[in-house]
This record gives structure tokens, C-alpha cells and sequence, in this order.
């Protein structure tokens, strides 16, 4: 059988660094309020004129360099952002012609935070189906771009970065065996109100600013992203200690703590750069992915279970082993 295997990761972060020490100088707020909330330390904010497509790039060049794959071997780039360039066109072709790619296709995917997730699943199909044999998923964003800055409760928790996976075609079939074995998808658009932006072109033809409601919005993340979790699972007939690693959304160090406790999770297994860079949305999963294959904790061989929800609301799970 096909099965998409993972050949090599890549991130990239902006260099401009911003503390909670540098945000109490903005917003009434405090080092202390901000880590015994979020356990956020620090966040990466992009600078005057640099875009997403830049962070992608950055991201997608080491992926590839990782991976040993050229540009002129890719079938397709899916961007996953939720803070494109422009309106239109759509990022990944952007990105497609920065790396010099003359042929496939290429287009965004916007599941805002669970993004990734979604095009890993995007991804995975195309080779599933035979339509693409080497796929360059990128998750990149400038989330900064989106905040209020004197809404203390949402711009102390972003960061913007990017980071990015090359998957291949390969063969595989049991648990064993490498690859993506199974993706679960989600969404639920009634909750639209717990997490969105108060604009858009149709609407008020603006950008707009980030809105949350954030104790719903945790009260969700734990229910869904355990349910997710379990669905993989169980489809996979694997139990939660069967799992080597856990690459969870870094939206907030008291989600993985919570989602850990209701799944009886071991802590050591949960891969956690929420401190260094804070929320980063679709780039969360492959920041933090790429972070723990390049320190050595990611081996080939082991079993790797990411997942994420972002606004909408949507939220899933993927099933790796790399």
C-alpha cells in the first residue's frame, strides 16, 4: 500500500525577540501574570516588512535541505496560514516560486491553529490517491499581524515563525511500518464566537484583530483534543502508552498539562515550545516537531502522535511513525 513517509522537517524563526518583560512595557500586564497563565516566557514577532511567504521559505529550504529533496522534485506545496501576503494570490505559490518550482501545483489551507494538521491530511491524500508523489507542507504565520495590542488577554499569548515537513511516497500498511498512518479531522462552526477575527474583505474590508473567549476556548481544547487523540488511536488499535512522542499545538502550557492529566499522558512524552514561542498557530506543530527531531528526542522508528484547534472551531490529530 501507499503511505506518505516523512523524509526530513525545517523550521525558521523572525530574530526579533519579544519578552513579557518588553510587553509590560505596552500593556498593563506582568512577567509573572503571563508565565503562571500560559507559561509563555518569550515570543518571535516578525519585523517591518517581512512577510509570511519569507518565514515559509526559510522554513521549506531547510525541510527540503533536511530531507535531501530538490525543488524541481516536488509535486505540490500546500501552505498552511492564516496570515497570508495578500488576499490573493494563495502563499504556497508564492513560496512554489521563491524556490524556483516550475511544475505541480500549489495552494494554502487555512484551519487556522489546527491548520497543519489539516494539510498533513491535505497532503497525505494526494499521495494516498496517487495525484502527487513528493509533497512540501509548510505551516507559517505572522500572527502578530492580527493582534490588538492593548487586548492583554490575546497579544501576550502569539509569536509568528514557520516551519515545514517533505513527505514522499512510499509503501506501508501496519502500525509498524513507516508513514502517516491515519489523520482525523474536525470541526464545529457554531463555535465561531470563541475564537475569530472581527474582519475581512467581504465584511468590513479590513484585516481585523483576534478575538477570543478564552475560558471557553480552554474548556474545548481539552474535550476536543482528547477526543482526537483517542479517535487515532483507536482506529489504529494503539494504546496511549503505545505513543513515543506527543507534538501538541503550542497554544498554552495549561492545554498539554490538562489534555495530559484526561489521557493519563506521561509528561516526558509531551514536546513543549510554548515558553520560547508562544502561540504560533499552524506553525506551532512543525516548530516543535522540527525542534525535537533536531535535539534527538524524534527517532526513526518511533510512533508520534501530533495535534491541534484553532479558531473556527476545528481541531485533529495525526498519527506518525517516523
Amino acid at each position: 500500500m501507499i503511505r506518505s513517509h516523512i523524509l526530513g522537517c525545517g523550521a525558521f524563526l523572525p530574530k526579533t525577540v519579544l519578552t513579557n518583560h518588553d510587553l509590560a512595557k505596552r500593556v498593563d500586564t506582568s512577567d509573572e501574570w503571563i508565565r503562571a497563565r500560559t507559561g509563555i516566557v518569550e515570543r518571535h514577532i516578525v519585523a517591518p516588512g517581512e512577510k509570511t511567504s519569507d518565514l515559509a521559505l526559510e522554513a521549506a529550504q531547510s525541510a527540503l535541505a533536511h530531507a535531501g529533496v530538490g525543488a524541481d522534485e516536488l509535486d505540490l506545496v500546500v501552505c498552511a496560514t492564516t496570515t497570508p501576503d495578500e488576499t490573493f494570490p494563495s502563499t504556497a505559490t508564492t513560496i512554489q516560486a521563491r524556490l524556483g518550482m516550475t511544475r505541480g501545483a500549489a495552494f494554502d489551507v487555512q484551519a487556522v491553529c489546527s491548520g497543519f494538521i489539516f494539510g498533513l491530511s491535505v497532503a497525505d491524500n494526494f499521495i494516498r490517491a496517487g495525484q502527487a508523489k513528493t509533497v512540501l507542507l509548510v505551516g507559517a504565520e505572522s500572527m502578530t499581524r492580527l493582534l490588538d495590542w492593548n487586548d492583554r488577554t490575546t497579544c501576550v499569548l502569539f509569536g509568528d515563525g514557520a516551519g515545514a515537513v517533505v513527505l514522499r511516497a512510499g509503501e506501508g500498511s501496519g502500525n509498524a511500518d513507516r508513514g502517516v498512518i491515519n489523520t482525523k479531522l474536525f470541526s464545529d462552526g457554531r463555535l465561531h464566537d470563541l475564537l475569530y477575527v472581527d474582519g475581512g474583505p467581504s465584511a468590513t474590508q479590513t484585516t481585523g484583530h483576534l478575538r477570543m473567549q478564552g475560558k471557553e476556548v480552554f474548556r474545548h481544547a481539552v474535550t476536543n483534543i482528547a477526543a482526537a487523540i483517542t479517535a487515532s488511536l483507536e482506529e489504529a488499535q494503539l494504546e496511549i502508552g503505545d505513543v513515543d512522542w506527543f507534538v501538541p499545538h503550542q497554544a498554552n502550557q495549561r492545554i498539554l498539562d490538562g489534555t495530559a492529566r484526561r489521557l493519563g499522558i506521561d509528561h516526558e512524552k509531551v514536546i513543549s515550545t510554548v515558553a520560547m514561542h508562544g502561540n504560533t498557530s499552524a506553525a506551532s506543530v512543525p516548530l516543535a516537531l522540527a525542534t525535537a527531531v533536531e535535539d534527538g528526542r524524534i527517532k526513526r522508528g518511533d510512533l508520534v502522535l501530533m495535534e491541534a484547534m484553532g479558531g473556527g472551531i476545528t481541531w485533529g490529530s495525526a498519527l506518525v511513525r517516523w
